[in-house]
C-alpha cells in the first residue's frame, strides 16, 4: 500500500497527470473537429508538458533547479530531462504551422516562469495575471496546435472552440486559487485574495455558463459535442459549488485535473454508442 501511494505521490508531483490532461484536451479537439489525429503532436504535448511544468514548479531559480538537494527532487529532475528529450523528438515530425506555436507558447511560458521583468519579476508574478496566462498556454496548445497540426486556419468555429477553452481552463484553476489562498504572496492579487473566496466562485459558476452557451454560436454543433459540453457542463457547477478553501490532498491535484481526461471519455463513450446505434439501424 505504502509502495503504490509513492508511485501515485510521484504521479501527482512529476506532473503526468496534468500533462495526461493537456493531451486529452488536445485529443478532444481532433475528436470535435473529426480531423486526423497526430499522434507526434499528442506525444510532443504530453512529454513537454511534464519538462514545462516541473521546471516551473521546481526550477525557477536555476541554481535550484541544477543543485536540487533531495534524491526525490533529483529524480523528478532526471524523469523530467527524459521526457524533454521524448518531446524534442516528437517535434521534428512536427508541421511548421506548429513549430510557430509552439515557438509562441514557450516564450509566453518563459515570460510566465522567468524573471525576465524589470526588478527580477515574470508574468507571473503581475497581479491578477496569473491563471489568465495559464489559461492562455492551455488553449493555445490544445486547441490552435492540433489544427495546425493538419494545416487548416482559425475558422469562426474554432476561435469559438478556443474562447471556450480558455475559459474552461479558468474555471479549473479556481479551486486552485482557493487552495493557495494561504500560501500566495500578497503581491500576486489573485482572485481570492483581491474579492474572496465566495465572490471568486460566483465568478467560477458564471463563467461556466459562458462556457456552455458559446457552444450556440457555433456554424455547427454535433450532437456530442452538445452533450457532452452539457455534462461539463454539471460538472463545473458541482466543482463551483463543493470547493472549499480548506481542502483534501488531493482534490485539486488530482479530482479537478481529471475532468479534461473525462471529457475526452465522454465524447469516446458518446461517439462509441452513436456508431453502435447507427449500425444497428442500417441493419435492421
Amino acid at each position: 500500500m505504502k509502495v503504490a501511494l509513492r508511485v501515485f505521490n510521484f504521479y501527482l508531483d512529476a506532473s503526468i497527470h496534468v500533462a495526461l490532461a493537456i493531451a486529452a484536451l488536445s485529443c478532444v479537439t481532433y475528436i470535435t473537429f473529426e480531423i486526423e489525429l497526430d499522434k507526434h503532436l499528442i506525444y510532443f504535448l504530453f512529454f513537454g508538458s511534464i519538462s514545462c511544468y516541473n521546471f516551473i514548479k521546481y526550477g525557477v531559480e536555476a541554481k535550484k533547479y541544477i543543485l536540487v538537494a533531495l534524491q526525490y527532487h533529483k529524480n523528478i529532475q532526471f524523469f523530467s530531462l527524459g521526457c524533454l528529450l521524448i518531446a524534442c523528438y516528437h517535434a521534428f515530425f512536427c508541421t511548421v504551422q506548429v513549430w510557430l506555436g509552439i515557438t509562441t507558447l514557450l516564450i509566453l511560458t518563459g515570460l510566465y516562469a522567468l524573471p525576465v521583468l524589470p526588478h527580477a519579476k515574470n508574468l507571473r508574478s503581475l497581479g491578477g495575471l496569473k491563471i489568465f496566462i495559464v489559461a492562455l498556454v492551455w488553449s493555445g496548445a490544445t486547441v490552435a496546435l492540433p489544427i495546425y497540426s493538419v494545416e487548416q486556419s482559425l475558422t469562426w468555429d474554432v476561435i469559438v472552440e478556443l474562447l471556450q477553452r480558455f475559459i474552461f481552463v479558468l474555471v479549473l484553476l479556481v479551486p486552485f486559487e482557493i487552495r493557495d489562498l494561504n500560501y500566495d504572496a500578497p503581491e500576486l492579487k489573485t482572485l481570492p485574495q483581491q474579492f474572496g473566496v465566495a465572490k471568486t466562485k460566483t465568478f467560477g459558476a458564471f463563467a461556466t455558463l459562458v462556457f456552455f452557451f458559446l457552444t450556440y454560436l457555433k456554424d455547427y454543433i454535433s450532437l456530442t459535442e452538445l452533450i457532452s459540453k452539457g455534462i461539463l457542463f454539471l460538472c463545473l457547477g458541482i466543482l463551483m459549488f463543493v470547493t472549499k478553501r480548506n481542502q483534501t490532498k488531493y482534490f485539486s491535484s488530482f479530482w479537478v485535473e481529471s475532468l479534461p481526461i473525462f471529457w475526452l471519455a465522454i465524447l469516446y463513450s458518446l461517439n462509441a454508442i452513436f456508431r453502435s446505434y447507427s449500425e444497428v439501424a442500417l441493419s435492421s
